[in-house]
């Protein structure tokens, strides 16, 4: 690799952190929920419409990089971001908080489509996975350090904010201009792309062939489970051990330290044992999770379970992608275009854990991810070692 592609490398892997401020969304909407008093169904919907765009945009980003090229993708991603979460700071009524949420899904989307194929262009293919590993490790670190910058700012009096868990958003913020400006100034040769993006209607059609399909399932599951999570894990332990918000959003942080440590250790397991057998151990994992989360009323407990459930969903989506990557190697572009619009199931599971949460409580949102737990049990069949 030449000097300016490791130069190139320094603003690429702060993107990975920028893409990691999607993540914040757990925490934030529990924050929001309490402030604005409102109900499970109606806070879940910050976090389900984060991840509708995905469905919307991940298509014509695609496009979009034919015509303008990675770089610039990247940094429009970027640019939408940082307003995104500019807007929280002016105030926290709902259509502000709405609006963000919004402009930090789309920029997500755009990111999460554009960003990978920076890193190949940067790489010229050499150690290219180990390289997408290391960005997956530390667009994790955002995610696990939300919950604790939320927390520092709504037990800390800080300035021009006072007691504020909205200085998250301030800190991420400022990262953001920062990778934004570092990515504009570095020099990337890309090369000229030919032909054109697929259609919306092409990959669609994609969707008739079993393996891409069972896939496309797998990773709404895998998503809806981590957003999930991500949501209900602290109002679960607020729930049952009587914990205070500022208390419970360390459960946040504990799903994404198992899931960076499965992230980490998942490229060893995945090169040494069948992708079949992994794959097996990890959806087990998630089991014993949701049974734990479902009956569970001691800390160790459930603690416990969210440990699980991190490691065990750490390596779903890379599983399912490479699964139907392979299976169509001829149409790998329209593919992953249909596989990023996978993120889509962040939308529909919170919006149904919301309803079954204020139903019958938190077993209620339990008892959703349990469901998508049970369809990836019926996908093992699909997985080739």
């Amino acid at each position: 690799m030449s000097k300016t592609s490791k130069l190139a490398l320094i603003p690429v892997m702060l993107c990975f952190f920028a893409m990691g401020f999607v993540d914040l969304v757990g925490i934030a909407s529990n924050y929001v929920k309490e402030d604005l008093q409102l109900t499970d169904s109606v806070a879940n919907i910050f976090p389900s419409l984060v991840f509708f765009w995905f469905l919307i945009f991940s298509v014509p980003t695609g496009m979009l990089m034919n015509k303008i090229g990675r770089k610039k993708t990247v940094l429009l991603s970027l640019v939408v971001t940082v307003v995104s979460l500019f807007l929280p700071l002016f105030g926290e009524n709902f259509p502000i908080m709405l609006c963000a949420f919004s402009l930090l899904g789309i920029g997500n989307a755009l990111m999460q489509t554009s960003l990978n194929p920076l890193v190949s262009t940067v790489m010229g293919g050499g150690n290219l996975a180990s390289t997408l590993t290391f960005g997956q490790f530390i667009k994790a670190i955002a995610s696990f350090l939300a919950p604790y910058l939320a927390m520092w700012g709504a037990t800390q009096v800080i300035p021009s904010f006072g007691y504020d868990w909205r200085v998250l958003f301030g800190i991420y913020f400022v990262i953001g201009i920062i990778a934004a400006v570092l990515l504009g100034v570095t020099p990337i040769e890309e090369e000229r792309i030919e032909g054109k993006a697929s259609s919306f209607a092409e990959c669609i059609k994609l969707l008739g062939t079993p393996i891409v399909l069972l896939s496309f399932f797998g990773i709404m599951c895998h998503v809806g489970i981590d957003v999930g999570t991500n949501t209900t894990a602290p109002k679960i332990l607020m729930e049952r051990l009587g914990m205070t918000l500022n208390d419970a959003a360390f459960a946040t942080s504990l799903y994404f330290i198992f899931r960076t440590i499965g992230c980490l250790t998942g490229s060893f397991f995945l090169r040494v044992l069948p992708n079949r057998t992994f794959f097996i151990i990890s959806v087990v994992m998630m089991a014993l999770s949701m049974c734990g989360l479902f009956i569970g009323t001691e800390k160790w407990m459930l603690y416990t379970a969210i440990a699980l459930v991190g490691y065990g969903n750490s390596n779903i989506f890379s599983i399912c992608f490479a699964q139907a990557l392979t299976s169509m190697p001829e149409k790998q572009n329209e593919v992953s275009g249909l596989m990023i619009m996978g993120l889509f199931g962040g939308t529909i599971f919170p919006l149904l854990m919301g309803f079954a949460s204020d139903a019958i409580g938190q077993a209620g949102a339990v008892i959703v991810m349990a469901i998508g737990v049970i369809y990836l049990f019926t996908y093992v069949g699909k997985v080739k070692n």
